[in-house]
């Protein structure tokens, strides 16, 4: 145990974000540096339990009280290695996922539970300053090649345990840099890029190779990729966005979030001088109320528009946890990002029954209806229908599965009862040498799982390929969240 009194003479606190007025003109990460002596205290407030639900709510099996002892006695050096032990990128779950080990801290029965994420992404921070983070280059080759088609977080993890495993391995990317959802899907404000491209220098430098710009099933077809590699991992991502087909929804100014997002990214990168999709000046409605729709909402801060409104079909959330989310489940919550902190108005139980556009086919408005549950079903309240001025509606309404046309269609992979590709315990496909991670496999779902994924995926991989068990497998593809 690090302190033995720390969970009761130490508040839980957090870093202050940047001021609001300031951050909106860059595209930095929001909060300030967190001071080392603060961060030792909040470590301090670990129990060390003698069963560690957090351990439950990670699907890495983090090992949270030991690292969180050895910060708080500042061996940070000691900290980093058993964080490394579970995790190939802190930085990237230290920033982007949500935290379910906190939700499921024993502290949090009935306290505020331990500031688990802020100690993670210290530790990290801290490793690369210090230089601690360097290639571990595997000292035998085993001959076979694999292929990881897709560089999210999934494809990411299961081609660095390969590579370190002694594989040769080609991570493929169908954009044109690496990262998937980490490089243009994540705005710069919650993760900076550089935390991913010192990754990816670390990972050439222990050999894996990496092609962006290549979408396999075009530009490689299957019979190349199956005759050239002894393996192939599909970490494609759940791509295969919800769409919204109600009246007008052809009209200039509605786009899916995944069309907006990325030219933002560019031009955070200087890649791009301005995004031909732009927020600025306009009236902003994103209809969606989760992860996307809230880095839609900093986004359209951030381009100057002159309003925003986010939408969510469901009733807004308690403040606190109901009976039906008892810890240490994943409660379902009102939570406010970064983003929202920034203005805006979200709006709760309202369904979008028409996109109106003017003369010239531009989107001027949408038509509104407040609605209410009944028997699971949403009905709309009469007399509540009313316009909400917009003239960019980006929908974020999640994705319904990964994308079957291409790839998935000709290599003949079986799926499952929900549309995503089906696997067994070692996340085989039902094509020998196949193998699925991440949200092409599971669905949508949080980095954290990706990258357990893509760890367990790549045990699998080598097993087959070599006979040995030698790497981790973090979960079961059957595994499911504490929801």
């Amino acid at each position: 145990m690090a302190d033995p009194k720390g969970f009761l003479t130490t508040k839980r606190e957090t870093p202050k974000s940047r001021p609001v007025d300031i951050r909106i003109k860059d595209w930095r990460e929001v909060y300030e540096d967190f001071e080392r002596t603060k961060l030792k205290d909040q470590a301090g407030r670990c129990m060390d339990c003698g069963i560690p639900f957090c351990h439950q709510g990670c699907p890495l099996g983090n090992l949270i009280p030991e690292w969180n002892t050895l910060t708080w006695r500042d061996d940070w050096r000691d900290a980093i290695e058993r964080l490394h032990a579970t995790n190939n990128f802190p930085e990237f779950t230290g920033t982007l996922c949500p935290a379910p080990c906190e939700t499921a801290c024993v502290l949090g029965i009935n306290d505020d539970p331990v500031t688990i994420k802020r100690v993670e992404i210290s530790i990290i921070d801290r490793a690369w300053e210090e230089g601690w983070v360097t290639p571990q280059v595997p000292e035998t080759r085993t001959g076979k090649k694999v292929a990881v088609v897709g560089s999210g977080p999934s494809g990411l993890a299961a081609a660095q345990q390969l590579t370190r495993a002694g594989h040769d391995v080609v991570v493929f990317e169908r954009a044109d840099a690496i990262g998937g959802l980490l490089r243009y899907g994540i705005p710069e404000f919650k993760m900076e890029k550089h935390r991913l491209d010192r990754r990816l220098d670390q990972m050439r430098a222990e050999g894996t190779e990496f092609r962006a710009g290549v979408n396999v099933g075009e530009d490689v077809t299957v019979e190349q990729l199956r005759s050239e590699y002894d393996a192939v991992v599909l970490a494609g991502g759940a791509t295969a966005w919800r769409d919204l087909p109600i009246p007008g929804r052809e009209s200039a100014g509605v786009y899916q979030a995944m069309e907006y997002l990325p030219f933002a990214n560019r031009v955070a990168a200087g890649t791009l001088d301005a995004p031909p999709i732009t927020a600025e000046g306009k009236d902003v409605v994103v209809i969606g109320g989760g992860d996307t729709g809230a880095d839609c909402v900093g986004t359209a801060h951030r381009q100057g528009a002159r309003s925003v409104t986010q939408l969510e079909i469901m009733p807004k959330p308690p403040q606190s946890r109901s009976d039906a989310h008892p810890w240490p489940m994943y409660p379902m919550i009102y939570r406010v990002s970064s983003a929202h902190e920034e203005g805006g108005e979200r709006l709760y139980s309202v369904n979008t029954q028409e996109f109106l556009a003017d003369d010239e086919g531009n989107l001027r408005a949408l038509k509104l209806v407040e609605v209410r549950n009944e028997g699971g079903k949403f009905v709309p309240v009469e007399g509540t229908e009313r316009e909400l001025p917009a003239q960019l509606v980006l929908l974020a309404m999640g994705f319904v599965g990964p994308q079957r046309e291409g790839l998935l269609e000709q290599l003949g992979v079986e799926l499952d009862e929900r549309g995503n590709v089906k696997r067994d315990a070692s996340y085989r496909t039902s094509v020998d040498n196949v193998f699925v991670a991440g949200d092409m496999g599971r669905g949508q779902s949080l980095i954290v799982w990706a990258i357990a994924e893509g760890r367990s995926a790549a045990a699998g991989v080598d097993a087959q390929l070599t006979g040995r068990d030698v790497l981790p497998r973090p979960i079961a593809p059957t595994d499911r969240p504490i929801a």
